[in-house]
C-alpha cells in the first residue's frame, strides 16, 4: 500500500517537474480546480487532496540558533495539523535543493490548505514558501492513517 502511494507521488512529482506548472497554486492563489480528472469513469468517484510543495524561501539568513527554533516550531505545527487530520503525510526531501518538503493535506479547498500552512513558523519567517496543487485519487483506494 505504501509502495503504491510513494510511486503515485513520484509520478506526480515528475509530471509537475516536466510540465509547465499549469494548475499550480501559490501562496496567493484564491481559486481551485472544480472539475475532476477525465479518467473518472475508469477510477470511479474521485477525492481531492492538496499536494503542498515547501520550497526554499527568500529569508534564509537566520543564525543557527534562530533557524533551530524556527525548525522546532515548524515540526510542532506539522504535528498539530496531523493530529487535527489536516496533514495526511509530510516529509522532507532527501537532497538540498529548492524543493525542501511535501505535505499532503485533506482540506475542502486550496484556501483552507493555505490558511493552515500560513501558521507555520518557517513560512511566517520566510525560510520557506509554498505551492499548492490539487491531487486527485480514486475515493477509497488509499487509506491514510
Amino acid at each position: 500500500m505504501l509502495y503504491r502511494i510513494v510511486c503515485s507521488l513520484l509520478i506526480l512529482l515528475l509530471a509537475i517537474a516536466c510540465g509547465n506548472n499549469d494548475g499550480a497554486y501559490t501562496a496567493t492563489a484564491k481559486s481551485d480546480s472544480t472539475t475532476s480528472p477525465k479518467d473518472t469513469m475508469q477510477y470511479g468517484e474521485m477525492k481531492t487532496y492538496w499536494l503542498v510543495f515547501l520550497l526554499k524561501g527568500n529569508n534564509r539568513t537566520h543564525d543557527s540558533a534562530t533557524a533551530a527554533r524556527i525548525q522546532q516550531a515548524h515540526l510542532a505545527n506539522i504535528d498539530r495539523l496531523a493530529k487535527e487530520g489536516k496533514i495526511i503525510m509530510a516529509g522532507p526531501m532527501g537532497y538540498n535543493k529548492d524543493l525542501r518538503g511535501i505535505f499532503i493535506m485533506d482540506c475542502k479547498d486550496s484556501a483552507e490548505a493555505a490558511s493552515y500552512i500560513s501558521t507555520d513558523s518557517a513560512i511566517i519567517t520566510g525560510r520557506l514558501r509554498f505551492e499548492i496543487h490539487p491531487w486527485w485519487t480514486a475515493k477509497g483506494k488509499y487509506e491514510f492513517k
